[in-house]
């Protein structure tokens, strides 16, 4: 009676299991990176928004304080200026993420 309480009471021994199709960890890296790539370009699109807003603000006060027209126009063409140079950045950044694969 001892016997069939003892080897009742002993735990099962350990199993293996398997992941079926274990060949499909380069398709997972694939859809990782694009994901990770498009991760990537977004936050750089967040950028690009909030200097784009910055430099609107920054030349809308600088139109606003200009003495003369002279300053108002330099304060615009500054402002579209760093318009441009953060939309080129941008255009830089997304290039180098889609390269870098």
């Amino acid at each position: 009676m001892e016997e069939i309480r003892s080897s009742s009471s002993a735990s099962p021994p350990p199993t293996t299991t398997t992941i079926a199709g274990g060949g499909d960890n380069n398709n997972n890296n694939k859809s990782s990176m694009g994901a990770k790539k498009g991760c990537l370009s977004f936050i750089v699109s967040l950028k690009e928004s909030f200097c784009y807003m910055k430099a609107s603000i920054f030349g809308l006060a600088k139109k606003v304080s200009a003495k003369n027209e002279r300053e108002a126009s330099e304060a615009e063409l500054k402002a579209a200026k760093m318009q441009v140079e953060a939309a080129d950045a941008a255009e830089h950044a997304k290039a180098k993420i889609q390269k870098s694969a």
